[in-house]
């Protein structure tokens, strides 16, 4: 296979199954190598709700194809000749500015540092793909990526509400469309903010989250001064690099947290990968940092949960969680704890999230203040500071 496949591409082997119950969503693969297009081709189509519609060598057969085809999701190569990935990036989204744009990187700091800015230039999100040689047996990497699709799938297809709650204590509605297309509405409870000054602002992101954590950590340098600590769904290498841009783009010190380290004020501690990161309190009242390996929570590591467990149990009720788009529901579950102690959740509303998994659950728990758009968080969370603090 080169150049561009405008066929129809069949799944050789694909056993016969029930018809899906929706559409599936329509792809296009762009990857230099004709190997490893072949073998994402097969891996992506072996699920019933995923149609590769056209392939592409380099990014400028790609740019013809999407002009061609109706796609909704690409996964784009960065290493490519004739135009590579992150030159195509910029012009496939001006092509079609509804598609979204996964990112096909090696596992180094050279991929981590290219994928960091291809997610800052709007692509959506990132795998890291291992060698063409072991890639027919590279199951987790074929989960992921899998999953991935059709969450940006379903989130470009708009099949949720866009509409948020008020940031009152009331109960609010959204709506919610019935698979008939008739719209019913759907409640949920918005709980009173706590009313003790923070110590500490956790946030926890997935899918899109480098994108949001860039803009928010800027906008957040104007009015925090206690430390934050930030768990994104990443791998290591990844978190370095994430680490590294969130500094530059915020004027926060920034690092990966370190075993063992002393909690500061005014810096932001980022989970390192492969491992959880929690605090720790020691006699005096210190805060310590620590990471651990134990089993991934929510199928991650780093996970959301273990961070706020460990910061209520540091910190009581002087907690301010903000939870941003991502795939799944890591941080419910802390969050939940986090509220019971007195805590304050705030989360990204739908609208202005890449994909509603983490946010929505925790704003359809019921245990949010507030469900706001990624620019109107920085400006509640200094609002709630300075009147906590009073």
């Amino acid at each position: 296979m080169t150049g561009i496949d405008t066929k129809p591409l069949a799944r050789p082997g694909a056993a016969p199954g029930p018809a899906p119950q929706i559409a599936p969503y329509r792809l296009m693969v762009v990857d230099d190598s004709a190997v490893i297009r072949g073998l994402l081709i097969r891996s992506l189509e072996a699920d019933p709700e995923i149609r590769v519609v056209a392939s592409a060598s380099n990014g400028e057969m790609a740019l013809t194809a999407i002009k061609r085809h109706d796609v909704e999701i690409v996964v784009l190569d960065i290493e490519m000749p004739v135009m590579d990935g992150l030159t195509a990036l910029p012009k496939l989204l001006a092509a079609k500015p509804s598609i979204k744009v996964i990112i096909a990187s090696t596992l180094t700091r050279r991929g981590a540092d290219i994928s960091m800015r291809a997610l800052a230039a709007g692509a959506a999100d990132y795998v890291t793909k291992p060698g063409a040689s072991v890639l027919t047996s590279a199951d987790d990497f074929k989960r992921e990526l899998t999953a991935k699709v059709k969450a940006l799938g379903q989130a470009c297809r708009g099949t949720a509400s866009q509409q948020r709650p008020r940031a009152t204590s009331q109960p609010a509605t959204r709506a919610a469309e019935t698979s008939g297309g008739e719209e019913t509405r759907r409640a949920f409870t918005l709980r009173t903010a706590g009313r003790e000054a923070p110590e500490v602002v956790a946030i926890g992101s997935s899918t899109g989250g480098p994108q949001a954590l860039f803009r928010l950590a800027a906008a957040l340098r104007r009015s925090v001064t206690q430390p934050i600590f930030i768990t994104q769904h990443m791998p290591a290498t990844f978190t370095t690099i994430l680490a590294e841009h969130i500094g530059r783009a915020s004027g926060f010190p920034t690092s990966e947290g370190a075993d063992g380290e002393p909690v500061r004020q005014g810096h932001v501690y980022v989970a390192p990968g492969d491992f959880h990161m929690t605090v720790e309190a020691r006699a005096g009242g210190d805060k310590m940092i620590r990471l651990s390996k134990s089993p991934p929570e929510n199928f991650c590591r780093p996970s959301v949960d273990p961070m706020l467990r460990s910061l209520v149990t540091a910190y009581g009720s002087r907690i301010l969680c903000l939870i941003l788009t991502g795939m799944g529901q890591d941080g419910l579950k802390g969050g939940r704890s986090v509220v019971e102690t007195g805590g304050t959740v705030i989360a990204q509303d739908e609208a202005t999230s890449v994909v509603w998994g983490m946010p929505g659950a925790v704003a359809n728990a019921g245990i949010c203040s507030a469900v706001l758009p990624l620019d109107e968080i920085a400006p509640y969370v200094a609002s709630f500071v300075a009147r906590a603090a009073r």
